[in-house]
């Protein structure tokens, strides 16, 4: 059994980068979708609406594009140090992403994640449709997300850790023991336990003594 449990975030937390943007920008509807991203981040739009008008902008991407982006993502430092600490702290670690199972997929296994949820893009003949599959991954699911797996481990919601930088992440924050702001943004940064502005994620592992 677990000894504790660590939720994290994926864009712009467990990766240095937006997936939705890089998508845009391909799909030449950068500056529209940066836009709606960056009011749903702070919190000014609906997170479920603006994600289905983002998804919306990108029909006749190609499979292989995602392809392509989940080659070229970057892991933020010190992402690999955190999963390690965490499995050698007798821990367990789980992402939840309002990005894509299609780029998450291969990042959760070569990290070696323990488990990972995101949204799944609509595809008929190799293209994207402009619409998701199956439920929306948005802040309820995060949080609805971080006490089933902390249920299945057999884990108290006081010894779980959750960390990200967007008001979608605020849910599944106030639902763990300990909530951690990384690189947030400011309506994040001021709800948090613990706000982290060094992009360092294996700053997290000195808040393990401090979990109940």
């Amino acid at each position: 059994m677990a000894e504790f449990l660590i939720v994290c975030d994926v864009d712009s937390t467990l990766i240095n980068e937006e997936v939705i943007d890089m998508l845009a920008d391909i799909a030449g509807v950068g500056s529209e979708v940066a836009a709606i991203t960056e009011r749903a981040m702070n919190g000014q739009l609906d997170f479920v609406s603006s994600l289905s008008a983002r998804v919306a902008l990108l029909t006749g991407l190609t499979v292989d594009t995602l392809g392509s982006i989940a080659e070229s993502v970057t892991l933020t430092p010190g992402a690999r140090d955190l999963v390690d600490a965490v499995h050698a702290a007798g821990g367990e670690i789980v992402a939840v992403s309002g990005g894509f199972h299609e780029i998450l997929d291969p990042l959760g296994a070569h990290l070696g994640l323990d488990d990972w949820s995101a949204n799944r893009f609509e595809v008929n003949d190799g293209v994207l449709t402009g619409r998701l599959v199956g439920p929306v991954i948005d802040s309820t699911a995060k949080a609805q997300i971080l006490v089933k797996s902390a249920a299945t481990r057999g884990i108290q919601l006081t010894r779980t850790i959750a960390v990200g930088d967007g008001a979608n992440d605020l849910e599944m924050m106030r639902t763990a023991g300990i909530s951690v702001a990384f690189c947030a943004k400011p309506i994040v940064a001021d709800q948090a336990d613990v706000s982290i502005a060094e992009r360092d994620l294996s700053r997290v592992a000195s808040l393990f003594g401090r979990i109940a």
